[in-house]
């Protein structure tokens, strides 16, 4: 298992903590350190501000699939993406809205969702 997949696995075990507007968001440099642990299809937004990532299916039966199973997952951890939701991809995109920003919940469940996504019959 390399690094990259060992963080990727230290992320999906933990769980999501209550933030409130006084939590301190994540830095650039944190952000970026975390993003090393997920798939290479997640992008920073803006200066750190959130992550987002699109997946690609093979018909709509596929795609809400998929989005039920982050459902599942936002509503465990109790921290929700945006969701944009499409015939054949969904666009999840994760920001910690309690602060405007990027926290540690929103690599976890990045982490995840990654864990779940080689498990579903996606495009190519």
């Amino acid at each position: 298992m390399s690094h990259a997949e060992e963080k990727s696995a230290a992320l999906q075990t933990r769980h999501c903590k209550a933030c409130n507007p006084q939590t301190p968001p994540l830095s650039e440099a944190q952000c970026r350190a975390l993003l090393a642990s997920l798939s290479a299809e997640w992008k920073l937004v803006g200066a750190a501000q959130a992550i987002t990532r699109e997946f690609r299916f093979r018909n709509f039966y596929q795609t809400i699939a998929f989005v039920n199973a982050v459902a599942w997952i936002a509503n465990g951890e109790d921290h929700h993406p945006d969701l944009e939701v499409g015939y054949n991809r969904c666009k999840v995109q994760y920001s910690t809205h309690a602060i405007g920003n990027l926290s540690e919940n929103d690599f976890i469940c990045a982490a995840k969702i990654d864990a779940l996504f080689p498990l579903l019959d996606q495009e190519g």
